[in-house]
């Protein structure tokens, strides 16, 4: 018999609808991270997951896509889904060129599936550490999937939290090819960008110039809340300055685990001109860098 996946009840649904951004995004800008959850009839939740979502499948993602003025998406896989990427592999052959998807391995994957991803338009495979999420893994099985990753271009995202990083800096500066970090490592933003914490994040990424950071998700980093999220700006924007030809952008839709609100997906858009201020760095953000990592081939 068939497991009934009942959604978390403290689950917080993506906004039913976003405005309509007053930022117009230049022409071919990509969402650089978003997610697809299910639905769950066709791809079902993994056993193993922390925590049980609503559906939100490609369509509702390809929607938003549209209404908020992107191009194109690249689609992370989320945990829920654990090492089953078929709704992702999904979701980016029916998006075909205006997709690129993310996916969550195995160590000992097979070349053939790799090889299968690949075609299908996966660009990339994320190691998660963070611990609430995901159970530990041996840092030997991320290194054994890195180096098997680089025959075929792709790039790492990792997701951790600042109080981590002190310890997983040496780790991560072992990893061959480009090392993306979601949400600038998450810096506690109480602390201030000055803070030893945040300048950690910033040395490692002016000492290796493969590592690359998503200026992504004001809302989870806000303690002043929406909609402007204003205390989280000094931080992207600083990274936006320093490393311009490494930055990505995403909305982080459908938004999982959020507890304190859920966001305006078009607030977010108007999030972007804060912190990217000239058309210059805007178009390098949602295009340029986005089109060179995922698109190159």
């Amino acid at each position: 018999m068939a497991e009934t996946q009942i959604t978390d009840a403290d689950w917080l649904d993506f906004h039913p609808s976003p405005s309509k951004p007053a930022f117009v995004l230049p022409e071919g800008a990509v969402d650089a991270h978003c997610h697809v959850f299910g639905p769950r009839a066709a791809f079902p939740f993994a056993p193993e997951r922390k925590y049980t979502p609503c559906d939100a499948g490609k369509d509702r993602l390809f929607a938003l896509r549209d209404h908020l003025g992107f191009s194109r998406n690249v689609i992370v896989q989320a945990t829920c889904h654990g090492k089953d990427n078929a709704a992702t592999m999904d979701a980016c052959r029916a998006a075909g060129e205006r997709a690129r998807g993310i996916a969550s391995v195995r160590h000992d994957i097979s070349r053939d599936e790799l090889a299968e991803m690949d075609a299908a338009g996966i660009r990339g495979v994320r190691f998660n550490f963070v611990k609430r999420l995901v159970d530990a893994t041996p840092r030997e099985h991320f290194t054994a999937v890195a180096e098997r990753i680089q025959e075929f271009g792709w790039s790492t995202v990792v997701y951790f939290e600042a109080a981590d990083l002190e310890d997983l800096a040496p780790f991560l500066e072992t990893l061959p090819g480009i090392i993306v970090v979601d949400h600038m490592g998450r810096p506690d933003v109480a602390k201030g960008v000055d803070h030893p914490d945040f300048q950690r994040f910033i040395e490692l990424m002016a000492r290796n110039d493969n590592i690359w950071s998503k200026v992504t998700c004001p809302e989870r980093l806000s303690l002043e809340g929406p909609p402007e999220y204003d205390d989280v700006v000094p931080f992207a924007r600083r990274i936006v300055e320093l490393f311009p030809t490494r930055v990505l952008w995403g909305t982080d839709w459908p938004h999982p685990n959020m507890t304190s609100h859920m966001p305006d997906d078009g607030k977010l858009v108007d999030f972007i001109p804060k912190i990217a201020r000239t058309p210059e760095e805007q178009r390098l953000l949602l295009v340029d860098n986005p089109m060179r990592l995922y698109w190159a081939k």
